[in-house]
């Protein structure tokens, strides 16, 4: 089969991305490719490189990323139209997204409109893509992002004559209405957004998150001299976890937290004294490497567990401390494998528990690890989904 698995990035991963390589924005495609897949942030090339590996054809698309796309246009003569008012508008609109006043941004997307709309080259320069690769799956992991009428022309007009649409999605709300309809199929790996795929009356299959074990080889063993760290956000969603890691670094002035931003946080709150900065991608990972303990938490979300730091913690042998969930011992096993607690009293406990004792804590971080690298990969959870796509085709 020939995929095309089309993405989006965070505006804050692109501005760090670009910064920490200086004229890559003027590079080729294959380039700017290749250095967004080293990055090893997100997916990167996780789903297209184990697709390749099982004799699938398999190639990577963030539409957002405007250098990378307009790089891909020019490498492939493919003229985009963004002159007059229209035009006007979004670089306007890309101009305000830009700008470090925040307060000011508001102000200027009434006037503008909203940045974050897909401005009209997305589209231009998928649609092309899409007549290049011709795909036979054109695999959707942003489906908040990508505008369900679009894809529904590109089946209609049989451009790159795509057999199915696929999406993936995890727990954030989909628009209720018809246009969801497009998608032959939805992969999730949480189960109740299965279950509200389906009600809807659209095939859903459950797909769980995973690791990638090419991982570690970028990785230095640098003896685990960080205690405990958290890897993430602090958004709305986010505010019972907040709640906790705000308990937590005022508990233990060792910690350490790494996230996009604290713009959200309040001047008083105590993860400001511990916060580290940014970590995306490889740097991420390392400062799971150097972990001791990786505090989890899932924040304001159905009692499931699902989240890429699942995965990553324990793919990286470092020792997981997560919210406990109903479904978790699908995945790992409480207590052998991983830490998992119920109140902020017992993930305190829990925590001074095994920072004091170290060779239970090795003993359980090596056997989520091994957990990880047999049952939770990349290449096991392609396997998986391409048995259900060949059914489909």
């Amino acid at each position: 089969m020939r995929f095309l698995i089309v993405n989006t990035d965070y505006p804050e991963f692109l501005r760090w991305f670009y910064a920490a390589h200086p004229g890559l924005e003027r590079e080729p495609f294959e380039l700017q490719a290749r250095a967004r897949a080293e990055s090893l942030f997100c997916e990167a090339d996780f789903y297209s490189s184990n697709l390749r590996k099982l004799g699938h054809e398999a190639w990577d698309i963030h539409t957002n990323n405007e250098f990378k796309q307009k790089a891909w246009a020019r490498d492939n003569g493919v003229r985009i139209s963004d002159a007059g008012v229209r035009g006007l508008v979004e670089r306007g609109c890309r101009a305000v997204n830009r700008m470090p006043l925040a307060f000011l941004r508001p102000l200027l997307q009434l006037i503008l409109g909203d940045p974050r709309h897909p401005p009209s080259w997305v589209h231009q320069i998928l649609a092309a893509q899409i007549r290049h690769y011709s795909p036979d799956v054109l695999y959707n992991l942003s489906m908040n992002s990508l505008d369900c009428d679009f894809l529904r022309e590109v089946k209609g007009s049989g451009a790159g004559q795509v057999r199915l649409v696929v999406g993936q999605h995890a727990v954030a709300p989909l628009p209720n209405d018809s246009g969801l309809r497009v998608y032959d199929l939805v992969f999730s790996s949480s189960p109740p957004t299965v279950d509200d795929i389906r009600r809807r009356g659209i095939r859903a299959e459950l797909l769980r998150l995973a690791f990638e074990p090419r991982v570690l080889s970028f990785l230095q063993d640098r003896g685990r001299p960080l205690d405990i760290t958290f890897v993430g956000s602090f958004y709305d969603m986010h505010s019972s976890r907040t709640a906790l890691l705000e308990t937590l670094c005022a508990r233990f002035p060792q910690m350490k937290v790494f996230g996009p931003t604290t713009d959200c946080l309040a001047r008083s709150s105590p993860i400001r004294k511990r916060y580290a900065g940014q970590a995306w991608g490889r740097d991420m990972y390392q400062g799971l490497r150097d972990s001791k303990i990786a505090f989890n938490h899932h924040g304001n979300v159905p009692p499931f567990a699902n989240n890429y730091r699942l995965y990553e913690v324990t793919g990286v042998g470092a020792l997981l401390v997560t919210d406990w969930k109903e479904n978790l011992r699908e995945m790992f096993e409480p207590g052998k494998e991983v830490v998992a607690y119920r109140t902020a009293e017992e993930c305190i406990e829990q925590i001074r528990y095994y920072l004091e004792h170290e060779a239970e804590r090795n003993a359980i971080a090596r056997r989520g690890q091994d957990r990880t690298l047999r049952d939770h990969t990349f290449h096991n959870r392609m396997r998986e989904l391409t048995r259900v796509l060949e059914k489909s085709l």
